[in-house]
């Protein structure tokens, strides 16, 4: 099959010809329609996850099952299914709680295996991983689920639970910030957006966000204190840095909800956050890791109605050659949306 293979710690990707998966036992071999590019591919080619090489980065993904492998049950040849980046083990306590998200023994397809960056991937624990996808839903629209979509409707309703009314900002307008902005606007919260890039902030307006902040040109917490009147109830950092982070969490007004969902490489050692306004505050800092596959049926449900529209933050679809020569800018690129990749191109 064809792939695009990564040979060490930011070394240019290529497209080439490798071995196709097999189905390992309780798990199965997708034919992979579409798979999404995103910040966390980039993360993982820049060193920041230890991963083996060579390696095929991917982890949001949709597709046809092609192979099935023992023990399997739920699932034959030809579904149509996607599923969420962390594949939880299906038998520990986490996962059998509905908490696979935090499994600890979890596999993550582009970091702990090979991933969707080629046109066919394996994925472990089918019984519990894999979900049906609709026919009305794309394969473009189900892969653009799997991390970011999926993340930021989990972020709102699992982690910071926010009710209708209550002001969010969302700091960094990619493809998880315009989905927290869209799944926010639809439960009924007020949005502030947050990016250096127009482009960007013109897309978040065009999600839902009521007001945008130009971060480069502005002091982020003054800007959305002013704006909201004392603070958002909730704070997402999309992004994932020091900055940004800071920013989202000065933003909350008092007993303000901040959930961290970009990841935050390290710095001397250890990423600083501004505690002293959490402790003073009282603000809670809340974690977000994905959802698990049992979450997705009411997130799905909203999709099918039409009340959420990930298929709108989509910008372009690639090929497998043009994903390989953009995931090593991915951390500069101004794309407004999302990219989904074709591995059939």
């Amino acid at each position: 099959m064809r792939a695009v293979v990564i040979d060490a710690v930011r070394a240019q990707p290529e497209v080439r010809e490798v071995a196709e998966p097999s189905a390992p036992a309780g798990g199965v071999v997708v034919k992979v329609m579409a798979t999404g590019m995103c910040r966390s591919d980039w993360h993982a080619w820049a060193g920041h996850d230890d991963i083996a090489f060579p390696h095929v980065p991917g982890h949001e993904l949709a597709g046809v099952i092609a192979e099935v492998g023992a023990g399997v049950t739920k699932w034959r040849v030809g579904d149509r299914v996607t599923v969420p980046f962390v594949c939880g083990c299906g038998v520990c306590e986490w996962c059998r709680s509905g908490q696979a998200q935090v499994c600890p023994d979890q596999q993550q397809p582009g970091f702990t295996h090979w991933g969707s960056f080629a046109e066919y991937v394996a994925l472990h624990a089918a019984d519990t991983n894999l979900i049906a996808l609709p026919e009305q839903v794309e394969f473009a629209t189900a892969a653009s689920l799997g991390c970011r979509f999926a993340t930021a409707y989990r972020a709102l309703v699992g982690r910071a639970r926010l009710a209708a009314g209550e002001w969010v900002t969302v700091v960094g307008a990619g493809g998880v910030g315009l989905s927290t902005v869209m799944i926010a606007r639809a439960l009924g919260g007020r949005v502030v957006a947050v990016d250096r890039n127009p482009e960007a902030l013109a897309a978040a307006s065009a999600a839902g966000a009521e007001h945008t902040v130009l971060a480069d040109a502005s002091d982020v917490p003054v800007a959305v204190h002013e704006l909201t009147g004392g603070g958002s109830h909730v704070s997402v950092d999309a992004v994932g840095s020091e900055q940004t982070c800071a920013d989202a969490i000065l933003s909350l007004r008092r007993r303000g909800r901040h959930v961290q969902v970009g990841l935050l490489p390290p710095v001397e050692g250890h990423p600083r956050v501004p505690m002293a306004r959490v402790i003073g505050w009282e603000l809670d800092v809340l974690g977000s890791h994905g959802m698990a596959a049992v979450d997705y049926p009411e997130m799905m449900r909203l999709i099918e109605a039409g009340d959420l529209q990930p298929q709108r933050l989509i910008e372009r679809v690639i090929g497998l050659e043009e994903a390989a020569a953009l995931l090593p800018t991915l951390d500069r690129a101004t794309v407004a949306g999302m990219t989904m990749v074709d591995p059939t191109r």
